[in-house]
């Protein structure tokens, strides 16, 4: 059995919050991942078997490789349907919060996120949440916010009911956020987790295809220009790094999750600890994407918010700097050197 991880106060809160709301807006993060997707599909399928109107908001695109998610249809973008995303928020008695912990990860929803008179619940993994709210429930020890969505539903005794519009987007989330259960999982609570989707007739292995087996070939050709022209590996730091500018994205026929993964394949080098990945923005001058992937004790999220602007957790982190790749990269380099000690 699982453990409770809401208090009986924070369980009876939010039950009153979901009886008392006819309209529940559900937000993720900028960039949705797996993780942003699965956990607001999965709540957004559990509120509209009680009955209420569900409004699933995506601050941008998502992933070409998630859209076979179930009802992933129903999500509306913020960048496309700001008007109408306003108008909801302005309206609407709930709003719930999933994986980001801070208003700015919404990017442009941000202000008016924070403005809506609406009650918020906040639902994450990550440290520091700082979104005023009426029940938080932060858990950055958990693998994934799709982890803490089933744990949830199963104290509100709610799991029964659910089928595999439930299932399949939670155990996608917490597939992704663990890189196929290889980093962040070794909590013996995830596989019994796992097995209690299993008995919702979820196809794992055709998820995991979906997933990791649902690229174009510009995409394969892409890794293999990274791996052979962009590496640069720091092996007096066990530490790897690699840019992609916009001439290679488009030389690549770059769409968005394309470059998905492509931060983990240098820690597949023998004694590596860090890698890091700078991607310019198709759309924007000066500005980088980066990310960070680590093994065992060394803190990602530690360079992350000293050179990146950003955080995450320890093995996964992310950040954005503004400014020329040639200057990202110059940044990585001052990293790599300020935290050699622990690298070496």
């Amino acid at each position: 059995m699982l453990n409770n991880i809401m208090t009986d106060g924070e369980c009876s809160m939010l039950r009153s919050l979901i009886d008392e709301a006819e309209t529940v807006v559900l937000c993720c993060h900028q960039n949705p991942d797996g993780d942003a997707l699965g956990s607001m599909l999965g709540m957004g399928e559990v509120l509209r078997q009680l009955g209420k109107d569900v409004v699933m908001v995506a601050p941008d695109q998502y992933p070409d490789y998630l859209q076979w998610l179930p009802n992933s249809e129903k999500i509306v973008r913020y960048d496309k349907r700001k008007d109408f995303i306003d108008t909801v928020l302005k309206m609407c008695s709930l709003v719930i919060c999933l994986d980001f912990n801070t208003a700015s990860r919404t990017d442009e929803m941000a202000d008016v996120l924070l403005a809506s008179p609406a009650k918020k619940v906040l639902i994450d993994h990550h440290p520091g949440p700082d979104i005023p709210t009426v029940v938080c429930v932060s858990r950055p020890e958990l693998s994934s916010t799709s982890e803490l969505v089933f744990r949830m539903v199963w104290q509100l005794g709610l799991y029964e009911q659910q089928g595999k519009h439930f299932a399949v987007p939670i155990y996608t989330g917490m597939m992704t956020d663990t890189g196929g259960f290889t980093y962040n999982s070794s909590d013996a609570d995830i596989y019994y987790i796992i097995s209690q989707l299993l008995t919702k007739r979820i196809d794992k292995d055709k998820i995991y295809r979906n997933v990791y087996h649902n690229y174009s070939e510009h995409r394969l050709r892409l890794v293999g220009h990274v791996l052979c022209n962009k590496l640069v590996v720091d092996e007096e730091r066990h530490a790897a790094y690699f840019t992609l500018t916009r001439e290679d994205l488009k030389a690549y026929h770059f769409i968005k999750g394309d470059a998905e993964g492509l931060v983990n394949m240098p820690l597949q080098i023998k004694g590596l600890k860090l890698s890091i990945s700078l991607r310019e923005d198709t759309d924007k001058n000066n500005l980088v994407w980066v990310s960070l992937r680590s093994v065992d004790q060394f803190p990602c999220n530690e360079v992350a918010a000293r050179f990146f602007n950003g955080g995450g957790h320890l093995n996964a982190s992310g950040g954005r700097l503004n400014c020329s790749i040639e200057e990202a990269v110059e940044v990585v380099r001052q990293a790599l050197q300020a935290f050699e000690s622990m690298l070496k």
